[in-house]
C-alpha cells in the first residue's frame, strides 16, 4: 500500500471516527466517509492491549496486505480508519481476510 494511501495525522483520524459511518464485525471496526483527495485513504489503529510492539507492527502489515488486495484505491469513494479489535490474533490470516471483506460488502464498499 502506498504512503499517499494512508491516514497519517491525528486530526484525520479523528475526523473520520467522529464524523464518518461505522461497520462492525468481529474482528475489525470499520468507519468511512466519502474521500477528500483524489485516491481514497486507509488509517490502521491498533490497540496496546493486543500486545508489544512486534506484534502490533505484524498486525498492521497484515492488515495493509488484506486492504491492498481487496480495496481499489483509485475507484473507491471513501475514506477509511480500520481499528483492529481483540479477536483478529485468535483467528487465521484468511480468516481475518474473509471477514475484513465481508465487512467490506456489507459497508457497501465493495
Amino acid at each position: 500500500m502506498k504512503v499517499k494511501n494512508r491516514v497519517k495525522k491525528a486530526e484525520d483520524f479523528q475526523t473520520l471516527i467522529k464524523k464518518g459511518k461505522k461497520v462492525v464485525n468481529q474482528s475489525f471496526v470499520l468507519y468511512f466517509q466519502p474521500k477528500v483527495e483524489e485516491e481514497a485513504r486507509i488509517g490502521i489503529s491498533v490497540s496496546k492491549k493486543l500486545g508489544n510492539a512486534v506484534h502490533r507492527n505484524l498486525y498492521k502489515r497484515q492488515v495493509r496486505m488484506m486492504c491492498q488486495e481487496l480495496i481499489d484505491f483509485k475507484n473507491t469513494d471513501f475514506d477509511f480508519v480500520l481499528i483492529v479489535r481483540f479477536d483478529y490474533p485468535s483467528q487465521s490470516y484468511a480468516d481475518n481476510k474473509n471477514n475484513l471483506e465481508k465487512l467490506l460488502i456489507k459497508a457497501k464498499i465493495k
